[in-house]
């Protein structure tokens, strides 16, 4: 049981190190944004944000 313990908390602590590599080897490191607007092939695509998408939806309905 305490192997089993140890070993998931290695695969945890070895994860956190290699998603936060960017954010500590480099000056001024940071991660990049994750929303939809902030995306320029999304954009290109003319996907936006779900919240984007309801208030045009509702936009649109109001309309008529």
């Amino acid at each position: 049981m305490i192997k089993l313990l140890l070993l998931t908390l290695l695969i945890i602590v070895i994860a956190m190190a290699l998603l936060c590599i960017k954010v500590l080897l480099l000056r001024g490191g940071r991660f990049s944004s994750q929303h939809v607007h902030d995306n320029p092939g999304l954009r290109a695509k003319g996907i936006h944000c779900v919240m984007d998408q309801d208030r045009e939806a509702r936009d649109n309905n109001r309309a008529y």
